[in-house]
């Protein structure tokens, strides 16, 4: 081989791309995630104006709300109003996280203005209940103000995992808890608890917690898609961390949490059997056993090109379902693009990750 040929081979083997054929790069892997998550979050504002545009104080007859609860019904509903006292801390803690993504922090902000929305109705409950005075009412609020509520993890991937976990939760809270005021529960100590107005309170607010969950689950099968192994680390270490958001610093919580544990409305069984299971299989992730046994054994090992890769990974998680999910959500933005013009003008592409189980 002569001088100007090894110089030129030279010259091509530095122009060749670091990223194997078929593998995407970090850089190119996040923008592809940006996209999706802006095409997501465009879609879900459409849907959620059309479906969900109701109002605390207009849409619900207060003046027909029980005045009668039991002690325990009231507990609840103070607990859950509490816990909506948070949303400020809620929105901010989160959006300094992730304010670099237009896409997740501008549906965070929706998100919160939904979730604004739901401590309206819990404020509304507490002073039509008139199970408290309004004034102990504010008290309480300034009281539960004096703390804030920090966030769990400080990075965007475990707080989409923990937000999909902890929306689910809520979701169930308030689908059981309609259950009990509906006169269909099975706790004798709510048998004259039936409210219909609390019942739709609860039931409007657990739509709300299905599309937020249904919102999060999507992004984070975009996570699960291109980057699995961090995804799976980051779903195992919430699974094993959860908690119920500022329940460490809300008065009384513990009462709260035992009652709502023996009633049926959600306890440790609950969490396991309607929150956990039932989100790792929409995840694709093959059980809590073989994740728990799995994230043991991942570890980076070098192919025979040089590059990493992740071991055990798919063993844990369905790839095929993960990618399926995320081709049909690239096709529905790719839809909603269409109806709205923004196809000709710049259009979100599905783009394979390259990777395989």
């Amino acid at each position: 081989m002569s001088i100007k040929d090894a110089k030129i081979i030279k010259e091509i083997e530095e122009q060749r791309p670091k990223t194997p054929a078929g593998l995407l790069s970090k850089q190119e892997k996040d923008r592809i995630i940006e996209r999706g998550f802006v095409g997501l979050y465009r879609w879900y504002v459409s849907r959620s104006q059309k479906t969900r545009n109701w109002n605390p104080n207009t849409d619900f007859k207060w003046r027909e709300f029980r005045t009668d609860h039991s002690e325990k019904l009231n507990y609840i509903i103070e607990g859950y109003f509490a816990i909506e006292q948070y949303v400020p801390d809620f929105v901010l803690q989160l959006l300094k996280v992730i304010r670099r993504s237009y896409g997740q922090s501008h549906f965070h902000i929706r998100w919160g203005s939904e979730e604004e929305k739901h401590s309206d109705l819990w404020e509304n409950t507490m002073l039509f209940s008139h199970y408290r005075t309004p004034k102990w009412i504010e008290d309480y609020k300034h009281t539960l103000r004096e703390h804030q509520w920090e966030l769990p993890w400080d990075n965007p991937m475990h707080m989409i995992f923990y937000k999909v976990i902890q929306e689910r939760a809520t979701q169930v809270n308030y689908l059981n808890t309609a259950l009990i005021v509906g006169g269909k529960g099975n706790d004798v100590d709510f048998i004259n608890d039936t409210d219909l107005v609390l019942k739709r309170v609860a039931q409007v607010i657990a739509i709300d917690e299905a599309a937020h969950y249904n919102f999060f689950l999507e992004g984070t099968r975009l996570y699960l898609y291109y980057y699995p192994a961090q995804a799976l680390e980051a779903l195992y270490d919430v699974i094993k961390f959860f908690t119920i958001p500022a329940g460490n610093i809300i008065p009384g919580y513990d009462r709260f949490a035992e009652i709502v544990a023996k009633s049926g409305i959600y306890g440790p069984r609950e969490h396991l059997r309607d929150i956990v299971d039932v989100a790792i299989k929409s995840l694709g992730v093959k059980g809590k056993n073989l994740l728990y046994k799995g994230i043991k054994r991942i570890r980076s090992v070098p192919n025979m090109d040089g590059t990493m890769r992740d071991t055990s990974t798919f063993d844990m998680v369905d790839y095929e379902n993960v990618t399926s999910k995320v081709k049909r959500l690239f096709g529905h933005i790719g839809d909603y693009e269409k109806d709205i013009g923004l196809d000709d003008v710049y259009p979100t592409q599905f783009v394979p990750s390259g990777l395989s189980g």
